[in-house]
């Protein structure tokens, strides 16, 4: 490891780096005399009024910033958009200096520790640094420094031991921690995660994970750079981690929408019956967004396209207007001066990316409209005059507003099914019933709507909800219908009574027919099958030991887990499905996921656009509710680390 701090003195590139960061307007002037670093008093000439002044770069600084009190004239040629673009210069530099100074970096703490996630951290914490490290003079000097006044004569691990001995202790100890974790598979049934990234090198990485009720196992991220990553590859993969984590304690396979994904899982069902493969419900209804709100111009989509199209019209006017202000200076700080919350820019490949941006619109609405009707907008001169009124006019378009609103209000449910799928509660047996109660709320809020003709209204939602069955169809599978049923809320009169048209789960035919296919495959044997069926039975008709007043008033109160832990000992097979399918989650998280600067750390991302990105309020964090709260006070300040792989 060289040493970087001695070499930076005698390296003219650092020299002119730290003169850019601590005196960055020298270079809106030319040094007359004393050519230096830019310490000391100096005659100097300003590059945009030409006059010559003396002094040290304070007076620069005064000069061209206007300020008073620096002994020197303010530059008359100095304009209200250059001002504001030497003020970003000053803060710019400012903003380097505080990354470059050394930062704490916590160790993990007990309850990193206690979640299982440390897995994950110990095995990339390492950062890729050689065993060498720990011979460099510099790392001894930092051990020394922390510890000279509390641990007289400490010397840190060497090279053997860091290789050897105590990497050894720290791997058993990894172990010993995650013991927990994998003696509750057996009981709590495993699901089996992975999930396509890019590394911030844009190498290609599958991450796999073991995910159960008892906590989430980090089991390995795959570099696929140079691999052809068809269907063989990923399924060698999955069956490899199945194996680890032996096969009999997996239920499901949840991944990705990618097209190779889908075709992997023929060869992984193959070799293990008894496992299903369940597409991420997040992923499945992002896409359903899409295909809404961005239809296809293919001709197979024209009816979409037809119906659809003014909603890409409207979320296309609002990119215009966003891309508009944040790539110009002035326009961004008249912006700035009428509102306190900032644009985002969200990642177009997570969480209904265009629905997230239209309700920041709907946010500052008449900040928009005070800033295009004051002054300094007609005021304010330059070359994209006919993009500024442009600008101005669809801010002042009422319709422009009501549709978006519109969009907002059908897409409501379907965004608050993201939210409840990506939370970390169980939700594999609510699945079902969301999908349904889904499609039936966005049916209430386009049938009300008054401004077009009724059968144009449901020609709409027939191509709405058409986009919405094709994605059900293509990512449900039998486990969520056997889920469904196992859920004792779903025979209890208050849950019935919510609505006329709702049967148990025993007397509708698809879901019967799913559960029959599920059950099917779990049993290859008759005798063992017409065992379950029989115990199904009791449960679902409530009788022999279900019969109890108790058992069955219970069922519209307590939790689908505890339900069963108390009442279904007298069938012991199906209370262990039960609790391995009503335990799922399908996105286990720390229990600091909703706290603290990295709170929801998954939510949102940017897709780098052309927009100036650090005057944009990038999403970072969000409820995943169409009420989101001041998500201005979220700054995105790191650099991109990769996005999820979606089907497109």
């Amino acid at each position: 490891m060289n040493d970087s701090a001695g070499n930076a003195s005698s390296n003219p590139s650092a020299s002119q780096l730290n003169v850019r960061d601590q005196a960055p307007l020298w270079q809106y002037v030319t040094k007359v005399d004393k050519v230096g670093t830019g310490g000391g008093n100096i005659s100097f000439q300003c590059n945009f009024c030409h006059q010559v002044y003396r002094g040290s770069y304070s007076r620069v600084k005064c000069h061209l910033l206007k300020t008073k009190g620096g002994g020197i004239a303010s530059c008359s040629k100095v304009t209200s958009a250059t001002l504001f673009e030497l003020n970003q210069v000053v803060e710019e530099a400012v903003l380097r200096l505080k990354q470059s100074l050394p930062r704490q970096v916590p160790l993990p703490s007990a309850n990193t520790m206690a979640s299982g996630s440390l897995s994950k951290t110990c095995s990339t914490g390492a950062s890729g640094l050689s065993f060498h490290f720990a011979r460099n003079p510099h790392y001894v000097r930092a051990f020394t420094k922390a510890y000279n006044n509390t641990i007289a004569g400490y010397v840190p691990p060497g090279y053997n031991a860091l290789r050897t001995t105590l990497l050894q202790k720290e791997n058993t100890n990894i172990e010993r921690i995650l013991r927990p974790i994998k003696s509750s598979w057996k009981d709590r049934g495993v699901s089996l995660c992975s999930d396509g990234w890019s590394d911030s090198q844009r190498k290609p990485l599958i991450n796999i994970m073991a995910v159960c009720e008892s906590g989430p196992m980090f089991l390995r991220a795959v570099n696929c750079e140079g691999e052809y990553k068809d269907k063989y590859f990923i399924a060698n993969l999955l069956i490899e981690s199945l194996r680890e984590i032996g096969p009999q304690n997996v239920m499901q396979v949840i991944t990705y929408n990618a097209a190779a994904c889908k075709a992997a899982e023929l060869l992984v069902e193959a070799k293990f019956q008894h496992i299903f493969w369940t597409l991420c419900v997040v992923h499945t209804l992002n896409l359903a967004l899409k295909n809404i709100c961005s239809p296809s111009s293919h001709p197979r989509y024209d009816d979409v396209m037809e119906q659809c199209g003014w909603i890409s019209k409207i979320t296309s006017d609002a990119m215009f207007i966003k891309k508009f202000i944040m790539n110009h200076s002035m326009r961004l700080a008249m912006f700035n001066d009428h509102s306190k919350l900032k644009l985002l820019s969200i990642a177009e490949t997570h969480f209904a990316s265009a629905i997230i941006m239209l309700k920041r619109f709907k946010q500052i609405k008449q900040s928009l409209e005070h800033m295009v009707i004051s002054e300094r907008w007609d005021m304010y001169k330059e070359d994209d005059t006919e993009k500024a009124r442009a600008v101005k006019e669809k801010i002042l378009d009422e319709y422009f507003w009501i549709d978006m609103y519109y969009i907002i209000n059908f897409t409501t449910s379907i965004y608050e099914m993201i939210r409840m799928a990506n939370m970390d509660i169980p939700c594999l047996h609510l699945v079902y019933e969301w999908w349904d109660s889904m499609i039936e709320k966005m049916k209430i809020v386009i049938f009300r709507k008054e401004r077009k003709q009724l059968n144009e209204e449901l020609r709409f939602f027939d191509v709405v909800h058409g986009i919405l069955v094709e994605r059900w169809t293509k990512s449900s599978t039998p486990l969520y219908c056997l889920a469904h049923s196992l859920n004792p809320r779903y025979y209890h009169d208050s849950w019935l009574e919510e609505c006329p048209d709702r049967v148990p789960p025993h007397k509708d035919t698809e879901i019967t027919r799913e559960r029959k296919k599920c059950l099917e495959r779990y049993f290859s044997n008759p005798e063992e099958r017409r065992k379950i069926y029989g115990e199904f039975a009791s449960f679902s008709g409530a009788i022999e030991d279900f019969a109890g007043a108790n058992s069955m008033e219970d069922r519209g109160f307590m939790s689908p887990m505890k339900w069963w832990l108390f009442h279904g000992a007298s069938t012991p097979t199906l209370q262990s499905i039960a609790l391995k399918l009503l335990g799922f989650i399908f996105m286990l998280r720390s229990p600091t996921y909703n706290e603290g600067p990295s709170q929801q750390w998954d939510v949102g991302g940017d897709g780098f656009d052309s927009i100036n990105m650090e005057n944009s309020g990038i999403l970072e964090i969000a409820d995943l509710s169409l009420d989101e709260p001041d998500l201005e006070d979220a700054l995105f300040n790191s650099t991109a680390s990769g996005s999820i792989i979606v089907d497109k």
